[in-house]
């Protein structure tokens, strides 16, 4: 017993001597200036913009750094009836599948654009990692404007990465699956190894528009494929992809996953595919996906169904892939700002490998490999390894970068941040998280120009760190001070929903860009109405539809008789306003669907069914003018076969 007690003692030695003592709580962390460093004055702006994914409620979250006020919750892949997303006639195409409509999914990673692997802020994507899609959002309007499905894909988790000058968006599927035709997709499960595979897609980006196109896709081993960087400057032209699973199991994964002590980095030449493509090479495959895309003159959703895509297969077009070695299980893969390192970050190693591009260049020259994976060349760990980070902690998941030749990586296990040198590969600094921290974010942190300022930690447990809520908690994310040669905690805030990436960048790139409002001249919506003269009720059988004008503080028409049982009424509402942060909101009693928020200048339509007979107000839900509670209207619905004629009244003086 005296023996077990003194191996315990000795241990909590070592861990102690090892990571450091951690503080009992944040007060004991933060010191007397951190205040001054997060107060951002009324009035004032903060000075990041901070694109945080929401996890499980398929939206992102826009927050302001260093405050950590959030300033919008931007609906993407689920329904959001704050402002009708998903369920207006013009937002619902946005969120149309293969699998017909579906309201919601789990985005977990940011991107934003780049131009010369350096923000340029013109757009953020993001992940639909359930039913894989990939989004655009214009962050002029801070709207999304574009999705498109990935097929072939089965969790969509190893995206959205960019490469340097957002040519490509490119996808890995988590869940290898079976591809191809029915009968080749209808295959029992233990034979994984032979009918499922994996696929990476590469989305081209129109370098003016955004336009998203399926360029093509590489076949891949039925490995898990988790996160993934481009290379930039000097690896500009490679991806790099980290692999788990490479036992190819099919049943408790946590067990039969981790199974050897290295799995792969997968390195993807993009150009060499592009050059098999220039030579005819791929062929067209079936596949059936969506393609979603707003147009802000209609404000309108199109949906198209796409059927085909060019598959690559990389067992056949040699010098596409190869693969590294990594220690274990590894889940973050990061490219530092110069790109000449790649960092993996294995879950469950004892070190974090540092490879060097250079060093692989030279591998695959001298045709250094220590072995194949379906004809695809594994290249010696050695050969390619710039050295190892020893003892960093416990867990290590995701590394950002702050510039100035320091790495940053979080310890999911051991629940802190280590900072250490890249080139010397010592480490500098840690410090403690609450709690079980899971991605970092550093502004530009993933780009060649980091802005090494602040680091926000995204933790999955928050335990005591704010008021208690029931058995649900708000997830806790942490702000640093990084500027100097210690970490300093400055800022615990909540978060919406279950951030995993974010991605941070300067306000004075788009801050100063923002549509205010839609002109009403250029709106080119088939129900849009120029003024309130326009306004009024027209039937087409069964369907009433409702040409409604709003603008302080009344719609036209606010009274409207005739619309009888089994009628479907269709509100179109054009907001008048020319002015900013003057929307509208509709609302009826009795829509089981949600509200309209209508931005000034813009029309949005509201399917409504009355299911009994009587009279039913509606309103505007959102606060405009002194006479906003004044601002409402009244439809009676009458009985099927009733001889009620259809009239609306377009606001006379009484």
């Amino acid at each position: 017993m005296k023996t077990k007690l003194w191996l315990v003692a000795g241990a909590a030695v070592a861990m102690t001597l090892t990571y450091g003592c951690k503080p009992k709580g944040a007060q004991t962390a933060i010191s007397g200036d951190a205040a001054s460093k997060v107060y951002v004055a009324p009035g004032q702006h903060d000075e990041f913009y901070n694109i945080i994914s929401g996890g499980f409620n398929g939206q992102m979250s826009v927050v302001g750094l260093p405050s950590g006020r959030v300033l919008k919750i931007l609906p993407v892949f689920s329904v959001h009836p704050e402002n009708g997303w998903g369920f207006t006639e013009e937002t619902k195409p946005m969120l149309n599948t293969s699998h017909g409509f579906v309201p919601w999914d789990d985005l977990h990673h940011i991107a934003i654009s780049t131009t010369n692997a350096e923000h340029d802020a013109r757009w953020a994507f993001g992940n639909a990692n359930n039913t894989p899609r990939i989004a655009r959002v214009d962050l002029t309007t801070f709207k999304t404007v574009e999705i498109l499905e990935l097929p072939n894909s089965g969790g969509n988790h190893s995206s959205p990465f960019i490469t340097e000058n957002t040519e490509y968006v490119v996808a890995g599927t988590r869940f290898s699956v079976p591809t191809g035709s029915d009968q080749n997709r209808d295959v029992p499960i233990d034979t994984y190894k032979d009918n499922f595979r994996g696929t990476i897609s590469f989305i081209s980006v129109d370098k003016d528009h955004g336009d998203m196109n399926l360029a093509f896709q590489l076949e891949a081993p039925p490995f898990n494929f988790d996160l993934a960087r481009a290379g930039k400057k000097k690896s500009h032209g490679w991806f790099f992809f980290s692999t788990y699973n490479t036992e190819m199991a099919h049943t408790l994964l946590e067990v039969n996953a981790s199974q050897k002590d290295k799995d792969f980095i997968m390195a993807v030449n993009w150009k060499k595919a592009e050059e098999y493509i220039a030579q005819g090479k791929g062929k067209k495959v079936p596949a059936k996906y969506a393609h979603n895309k707003w147009d802000e003159n209609s404000h309108t959703g199109t949906s198209t169904m796409m059927n085909e895509v060019l598959s690559l297969d990389p067992r056949e077009l040699k010098d596409i892939v190869y693969f590294i070695p990594c220690p274990k299980s590894p889940h973050g893969c990061d490219t530092d700002p110069s790109g000449e390192y790649i960092i993996g970050s294995g879950k469950l190693a004892a070190v974090i490998p540092v490879f060097s591009f250079t060093k692989m260049l030279a591998a695959i020259e001298k045709q250094d490999f220590e072995g194949s994976v379906d004809g695809m060349p594994v290249l010696k760990y050695e050969s390619v390894l710039h050295g190892e980070v020893e003892k960093p902690g416990l867990g290590p998941l995701h590394t950002e970068f702050d510039g100035k030749g320091n790495a940053y990586t979080s310890m999911f296990v051991s629940s802190e941040v280590v900072k250490w040198n890249i080139e010397t590969l010592q480490v500098l600094d840690r410090v403690p998280t609450y709690y079980s921290v899971g991605h970092l974010m550093i502004p530009g942190g993933p780009t060649g120009k980091p802005h090494g300022k602040y680091m926000v930690a995204y933790n999955k447990i928050t335990k005591d760190r704010y008021l208690p809520t029931g058995p649900e908690l708000a997830h806790s994310a942490q702000l640093y001070d990084i500027s100097g040669d210690k970490m300093q905690l400055l800022l615990d805030f909540p978060t919406i929903g279950e951030p995993h990436y974010a991605e941070a960048f300067p306000a004075t790139l788009v801050k100063d860009k923002q549509v205010k409002f839609f002109p009403l001249e250029t709106n080119s919506h088939p129900a849009v109405l120029k003024g309130i003269n326009d306004a009024r009720v027209e039937r087409n059988g069964n369907q009433v539809h409702v040409y409604m004008t709003t603008i302080r503080s009344n719609f036209r028409p606010d009274n409207i008789e005739g619309v009888k049982l089994g009628d479907e009424v269709y509100f179109h509402v054009t907001n008048l306003e020319q002015d900013w942060d003057v929307p509208h909101g509709f609302a009826i009693k009795g829509a089981n669907t949600a509200e309209l928020l209508v931005m000034p200048g813009e029309t949005q339509t509201l399917k409504w069914v009355p299911d009994r007979v009587g009279v039913f107000p509606f309103y505007c839900t959102d606060f405009c003018s002194a006479l906003h509670q004044e601002m409402q209207g009244y439809l009676r619905v009458s009985p099927a076969g009733s001889n009620v004629p259809l009239k609306y009244s377009t606001g006379s003086v009484e």
